[in-house]
């Protein structure tokens, strides 16, 4: 039996930006998981397999599982939000520095108008033998002279001065539009430090839940013994299709076929590196044929599909289905760990002909040939 190697940490941010489906992530401090645990009881018989997929519709409560995915949630949700308040605080910041930039030109614009306005002058002055032009206005020979005289005065006066003016007015309107696009960015820039604030008490509570989850998933593989399934109360899906993923976010790592001193021969699945505690995923209808928690793979579920395919989820945090249920395609059966042989958080999930392991194939074009890109 192979198993698999180290794996990279992923945090929710880089979950997030490693999208590869729809998200579906209900509001900030949405309750998305209340469970118990509930083993099969022992005079309850599995579903026949020629039933139709049903889920399991017994009691629920709340526990650790149901905590780390509501705090999974919230991190995610808070991240969201968090780079959306830093991008929203950049494009006040540029606008700030726009509207800087604005000042800076009509000033440069008055400056050149008084500039132009002394040198006006000082023509005047030198064409008009040293008398200032009200002189002359005043010596000239003939009314008509005097008219325009004042005429052609006034004109340029006005035109300066209208100039001037509008420009002065502009650069009013830019400060006042300056101070509000800074107060604006400082406004979003405490925000975001609260948001920034939220976002890491989350994340750390998230962790230690985690550390508690994977402790108590140890314990069980050490022992040789499932402590049950852990219910967890599922999300609205839309799924169109018969076939999903077997996580929602991820990032692929070790790959179908892979070599290295890690395994005994090579690698018989396809890796996804997610935190502990990611809900991991039915990749369609079928039934749990296995349930088990001890060897290379620590905790483990095998689900039969239509079509005598198999598919495994191993090396989880804990499970959310009983041996012999029916599963339908994105319902939650699990969480992601590092149980087994594992040096690191991911989801080892793989495609075979047998529920036993050697009997796999490539989980990725199995996956694409049902119409799932990884």
């Amino acid at each position: 039996m192979n198993a698999t190697g180290p794996r990279p940490w992923v945090t929710i941010a880089d979950m997030r930006s490693l999208r590869r489906h729809r998200v579906v992530v209900p509001v900030l401090l949405c309750v998305l998981a209340v469970l118990g645990a509930r083993p099969m009881a022992a005079d309850e018989e599995p579903a026949d397999p020629a039933d139709g997929p049903e889920t399991h519709s017994g009691p629920v409560a709340t526990g650790l599982s149901a905590e780390v995915v509501r705090l999974y949630e919230e991190a995610a949700v808070a991240t969201q939000r968090y780079e959306a308040g830093r991008a929203e605080a950049e494009e006040q910041r540029a606008k700030a520095r726009r509207a800087e930039e604005l000042l800076d030109t009509q000033r440069r614009h008055i400056a050149a108008l008084h500039e132009d306005l002394g040198r006006i002058a000082r023509a005047q002055y030198r064409t008009s033998g040293g008398l200032p032009v009200a002189a002359q206005m005043i010596l000239a020979d003939s009314p008509d002279g005097l008219m325009r005289g004042h005429h052609a005065f006034a004109q340029a006066d006005l035109a300066v001065n209208n100039a001037i003016s509008k420009n002065r007015r502009a650069e009013a309107r830019l400060s006042a539009d300056e101070a509000k696009a800074a107060a604006e960015w400082e406004a979003l820039e405490k925000r975001n430090a609260q948001l920034a604030a939220l976002k890491a008490d989350i994340e750390e509570k998230l962790e230690s839940a985690r550390e508690e989850l994977q402790g108590r998933a140890d314990a069980a593989v050490a022992a040789g013994a499932c402590r049950g399934a852990v219910r967890l109360d599922q999300p609205e899906t839309e799924f169109t299709s018969a076939w999903v993923a077997p996580v929602e976010t991820y990032v692929l790592s070790s790959s179908y076929g892979s070599g290295g001193a890690r395994w005994a021969n090579r690698h018989t699945g396809q890796d996804f590196a997610v935190p502990i505690g990611t809900p991991v995923r039915a990749v369609g209808a079928g039934r749990v044929v296995r349930v088990s928690c001890g060897g290379p793979f620590g905790i483990e579920i095998v689900l039969r599909h239509a079509g005598g395919y198999y598919t495994q989820y191993a090396h989880l945090a804990s499970v959310a289905v009983d041996q012999g249920e029916q599963v339908v395609p994105g319902q939650w059966i699990g969480q992601s760990g590092t149980t087994g042989n594992s040096t690191g958080p991911h989801l080892h999930f793989e495609a075979r002909v047998t529920p036993e392991s050697g009997s796999a194939v490539n989980p990725v074009s199995w996956l694409a040939a049902r119409g799932v890109s990884l």
